[in-house]
This record gives C-alpha cells, sequence and structure tokens, in this order.
C-alpha cells in the first residue's frame, strides 16, 4: 500500500490534501460545538427547543449546497481551482471572525449567519475538491488519491466532531472556539498554497448565477453519460445510507444500547474507522485502477452488514442508568454491533471511492467540475429526504434496528436497480471475482488498451473464461465479437448477453447473423469502443494457438483502426479449457488461485495487422506457456 501513501510526500497531492482535512476539520469542530452549546445551555442563548435548534442548524448548513453549487461548478471549470482553493480558505478565515463576533455578543443569528457561511464554504470547495484531482493524478493513482481523500474527510468529521465538543464543553467563554477556527483556518491557507497550479478547461465560460437554471444545466452535462450519472446516483444514495445511520448514533447508544455519550463517540468512531481501512484498501484490491467491479462487493457488504445490525441488535440492556463504556463491552451482542459498524465502513470504501474515481475519469474535462456540483446538489438532496423519511418512519413508531434493516433492504433493491441500469458494474464484478478468487492474474503491457478511442483486442482462444478475464484487466469495456452458441450456456450466456458482446455466426451456418455481426462491429469502432476478437474462431483443443481466419482482415478494410494483440497463458488444463476434451466437468481441477497470464503487445496499424501477423504476435507473447 506504499503507492498510494506515497502520493502524501508529492507536492502536487500533499497540500491539497492538508487543505481539505482541515476544512472537513474545521467544518465539524464549529458545527458540532454550536449543536453541543445550544443542547445544553440554550436558555442562555434562546426559547426555541434544543432539538428543534439542533436541526435548524443542520438545515442552515446544508442549504447553501442547493443553493451555491451549480455557481462553484462553474467558477471552478472558469478559474484556476488552486488559486480558488486559496480564497475559498481566506473566506473561512473571514467566516471564523464572523463566528467570534456572534459567540462575543450572545448572539444566535450572527452564529447561525456564520453557519450559513461555512456551508457556503464547502460548497464552493466541493467542485475544486473532486475536479482538482484528476488534474495532478495520473489515471492508476485515482484510486489511491480518491481513497485517501475519503478516508482523510472521515477521520476529519470524527476528529472534528470530537474536538468541538470538548471545546464547547471545557472553555471559559465560548469565543475560543471560533478562535481555534481561525487558527485552524490559517494554517489551511498556509498549506493551500502549496498547491500547484491547476488550469481552467473552460476559461471563457460565463457565469450564471440563476441557481435553476444552472441546476439542471449540470445535471444535463451529468446526463450526457449515462455511467456517470448513474455513478453520481450511487454516490447520493450512499450518502443517504451513512448519513441515515450516522444520524441515529445517539438515540442508538442510549435507547437501544443503554450506553452514555462515550458509547456514541465509539459507534461513530469504529463506523469512521471501517470506512477509512476499507477507502485505503481499495488501491490494493484494484490493483491501482479504477476498478468499478468494487462497486457491487460494496453493495453486497452493506446490505448484508446492515441487514446483520438489525438481527444483532440486543434488547433488554437499557437500564435505569447508562452504562459505562467498560461495562458495554463487557457484552458479548455490543461486540457483534461493533463488528457489523466496522464492516459497513469498510464495504461503505469499497462502495464509494470507484464511483468517485469513475465520475472523475470519464466526466468531460470542460465539464468536470460542474458534473462535480451536480453531484453535490444530489448528495445534499438526497440525505434530505433520507432524513425527513427516517424522521416519519420513527415518528410512525419504527424502532432504529428496524429502520436500519428496512435500509438495508432498500440498499439492495437500489444496487439490483443500477446494476440493471449498468451491467457493466455486475460483469465488472463477476469478472474481478473470477480473477480475485480463481485465478491468480499476471498482467504484462496492459497500458497498450488505449485509454479512450476505437479500437480491436485480439487474443487466442484457451478457454471459456477469456474474455471475462480480459474484461477484468482492461480499463474499458470491451464488446466481445463471441459464438452465438455460448451465449446459451447459462451464467457466461448471461454475463456476455448483458455486457454487450455480439453473436456471430458462420456463412454457412447463418449468413444473416454474420452479416448482422460485422454491422454491429463498424457501428461500435465508429463510436470509439473497443471490441474484442478471438481469430481462431474457436476454443483450442490442443492448448496450441490455431490459424487466424480473415474475419479480421474484413473488420479492418470498413474501419482501419489500431489493432492491440494479446495473449493468455495459463488458462490450458483449468475448469474452463477443452483439456479433456469437453469444458467445465471438474472442478477445482487446478484448486484455488492457480497464476495465470496476460500479456498485452504494442499496437498494429491497421494496414500491419494481417491475420498472419497477428497469430505471430500473439504467439510470441504467449511464449511456450499455454
Amino acid at each position: 500500500m506504499s503507492g498510494q501513501f506515497g502520493l502524501l510526500k508529492t507536492r502536487r497531492f500533499a497540500p491539497f490534501f492538508v487543505t481539505q482535512f482541515l476544512g472537513a476539520f474545521n467544518d465539524n469542530l464549529f458545527k458540532n460545538a454550536l449543536v453541543v452549546l445550544l443542547t445544553f445551555h440554550a436558555a442562555q442563548w434562546t426559547v426555541i427547543r434544543p432539538e428543534l435548534l439542533a436541526n435548524v442548524a443542520a438545515g442552515i448548513f446544508i442549504l447553501p449546497f442547493f443553493l451555491f453549487s451549480a455557481t462553484a461548478g462553474q467558477l471552478a471549470d472558469k478559474y484556476d481551482k488552486a488559486r480558488l482553493a486559496r480564497l475559498v480558505k481566506l473566506l473561512e478565515m473571514f467566516i471564523m471572525l464572523i463566528a467570534a463576533v456572534g459567540f462575543s455578543l450572545h448572539s444566535l443569528p450572527v452564529l447561525m449567519a456564520a453557519l450559513f457561511l461555512l456551508g457556503l464554504h464547502s460548497t464552493l470547495f466541493g467542485p475544486v475538491k473532486y475536479a482538482i484531482i484528476p488534474q495532478h493524478l495520473r489515471p492508476e493513482e485515482l484510486i489511491g488519491g480518491n481513497a485517501l481523500i475519503e478516508a482523510g474527510t472521515f477521520v476529519a468529521i470524527l476528529i472534528g466532531t470530537l474536538a468541538g465538543g470538548l471545546l464547547a464543553g471545557s472553555v471559559q467563554h465560548p469565543a475560543w472556539i471560533a478562535i481555534g477556527g481561525l487558527v485552524v483556518a490559517l494554517a489551511g491557507y498556509l498549506a493551500s498554497r502549496g498547491i500547484p497550479t491547476a488550469p481552467p478547461p473552460a476559461p471563457e465560460l460565463k457565469v450564471s448565477l440563476n441557481p435553476f437554471s444552472e441546476t439542471w444545466r449540470n445535471i444535463a452535462f451529468a446526463r450526457q453519460n449515462r455511467t456517470v450519472f448513474l455513478s453520481i446516483l450511487g454516490i447520493s444514495w450512499f450518502w443517504l445510507y451513512g448519513a441515515l445511520f450516522l444520524a441515529q448514533f445517539p438515540a442508538y447508544a442510549k435507547f437501544v444500547l443503554g450506553g452514555d455519550e462515550a458509547s456514541v463517540t465509539l459507534l461513530l468512531a469504529v463506523f469512521t474507522i471501517g470506512i477509512g481501512g476499507g477507502s485505503m484498501l481499495c488501491e490494493r484490491m484494484s490493483g491501482k485502477r479504477v476498478e468499478i467491479g468494487l462497486v457491487p462487493f460494496g453493495s453486497i457488504g452493506l446490505t448484508l452488514f446492515g441487514l446483520d445490525l438489525y438481527f444483532a441488535s440486543p434488547v433488554g440492556l437499557v437500564g435505569a442508568t447508562p452504562h459505562q463504556l467498560l461495562g458495554l463491552l463487557s457484552v458479548p451482542t455490543v461486540w457483534r454491533v461493533l463488528f457489523d459498524l466496522l464492516m459497513l465502513g469498510v464495504f461503505g470504501g469499497f462502495f464509494i471511492v470507484p464511483l468517485y474515481a469513475l465520475v472523475q475519469l470519464r466526466s468531460s474535462p470542460e465539464h468536470r467540475a460542474r458534473i462535480i456540483a451536480a453531484n453535490n446538489i444530489l448528495n445534499a438532496l438526497f440525505m434530505v429526504v433520507g432524513a425527513l423519511g427516517a424522521g416519519s418512519l420513527l415518528g410512525a413508531g419504527l424502532s432504529i434496528p428496524m429502520l436500519f434493516g428496512l435500509a438495508a433492504l432498500l440498499n439492495a433493491c437500489v444496487a439490483i436497480y443500477i446494476y440493471g441500469l449498468v451491467p457493466e458494474f455486475l460483469l465488472r464484478f463477476i469478472a474481478w471475482l473470477l480473477v480475485k478468487a480463481v485465478y491468480r492474474l499476471r498482467g504484462e503491457g496492459l497500458e497498450a488498451i488505449p485509454q479512450e478511442g476505437a479500437a480491436v483486442l485480439v487474443a487466442n482462444h484457451v478457454s471459456f473464461a477469456d474474455a471475462v478475464i480480459i474484461m477484468g484487466a482492461s480499463p474499458r469495456p470491451i464488446r466481445f465479437v463471441m459464438d452465438h452458441r455460448i451465449f446459451k450456456t447459462p451464467m457466461l450466456g448471461f454475463v456476455f448477453r448483458h455486457g454487450g458482446a455480439i453473436p456471430i455466426a458462420s456463412a454457412k451456418e447463418d449468413p444473416a447473423m454474420m452479416e448482422a455481426a460485422f454491422a454491429e462491429v463498424g457501428k461500435a469502432l465508429a463510436n470509439g469502443e473497443l471490441v474484442g476478437i478471438f481469430p481462431e474462431g474457436r476454443i483450442t483443443l490442443d492448448g496450441e494457438i490455431q490459424l487466424f481466419r480473415p474475419g479480421i482482415s474484413r473488420i479492418l478494410e470498413a474501419n482501419p483502426v489500431p489493432v492491440v494483440p494479446m495473449a493468455l497463458a495459463g488458462l490450458w488444463g483449468s475448469y474452463f479449457s477443452r483439456i479433456d476434451g469437453e469444458a467445465m466437468k471438474s472442478p477445482f481441477r487446478r484448486g484455488f488461485f492457480s497464476s495465470i497470464s496476460l500479456r498485452v503487445g504494442a499496437p498494429l496499424a491497421a494496414a500491419e495487422a494481417t491475420p498472419d501477423n497477428l497469430r505471430r504476435a500473439v504467439s510470441d507473447l504467449r511464449g511456450s506457456e499455454r
């Protein structure tokens, strides 16, 4: 895991990381300190009830996300993001001065104004935060960078929340809270001065201040790419799901676990550590690339451990007096609850980090910040809807554990809906499972697969799993041309059918299907997609590479695109190969984690990519290993 931590030593990432960490810390320090003061000393400030004040404060903080996210996205696309980060930090220092005035004058309206402005500060920084990452990091660093940002953000939230509560309860005068925030803001500004320049992708953009029209325009930019938009919906759902759990921690600790204030901190800390750990594991589990196969894996864990939290929630722990923390930890059931919360956080990291990286990678650079702004608006909307829905259900008599169980079931429904609309997530999950759980794949030269634009990928055909393995190794979706009979195989047929594979038959067997296949290949290449073919035409019966058929020449005559040769090695003799004459009849023939290789060569120009030349290139890549 040294790769992602190595980013913290680079100037292109470290100053930005410290800047955003301190910003998240300061937001939560001030917000929680204010909520604690209003909860325990409400009579000194207002006649409004404390529980109502806490919800009003939360609403005031989130309101700027609805009003100014669209403008923030435009500014981040029009101006240098490093300069904007510094200006936002100056604004943060000014806000802390206003808060100091509010505390000194004992003025609740001034403090609420400072809280609103702090929400504005977060709103302005949001598009900068996520749009600057792909400008300063290479594609293979996106997962590691986003993992550090997500882990750092949640740790900052935890520490800021704890620090805010401690300050509110210990300082002689509340103005010291604002002074502490001013010091943090100053440190954030000094860190921001080290952020390298991030030139704007659309300097000619005319900024519109109409939040409604610009919000719809930003959402329209996001919807131009179906995968990006559904990824944003997935991110927003995660924030709803996570915020729903976090909001119930105080009541759950008191009314279900029978604990005191320290138990609330414990629940928050365990959940935060889980998200940080899951985020940091993403780079290792994805091989330093944007592996969206982790997203379904994350959603499965979010559902299973959310349901188990419902079943694990104890009955009868609440007594006349709250349990001290050590006493609570002596109860075995509580450890199961803590484990569920930890794993909810871990799988939440698996879910959220690849989605953020995917949005950054597949958004058009000139609209990226505005797409991030649309994401922030939808995040805020989902969290508000989730809070209202949870409040309504709890008000109707639903218990907190039942609310957790219902949320977990809804998470499964949302996952099924999204993966039904974009099968790429599910396909990459299956490919990731196959590569990680059945084989140990060693990829060589994968960087030769084009990051964008049309190309044909050609490989030897050793087993029924070849296409899935190549899918799992490729940074982009691939549309494979495959024998129509493979679509009748139960599991593989489902995978290939939903992955956009193109069925083909021989001219003798079904000339109409063959012509339709070539037409679909031409359409895919014209759209800039990757097309994968196995020029041998069938799975090898002896492990050797057969003659390449002339279909590749016909494709390249109509579509002269680059051709990338690749060779699979080590699959002969596996469960999916025909070593015994019939595939998939001897499970565990090679056991688990058998070593296989995918070797990718340099692209060939269409004029050089004759069947003989391609067969020779694939044979040279494979070598003697079958």
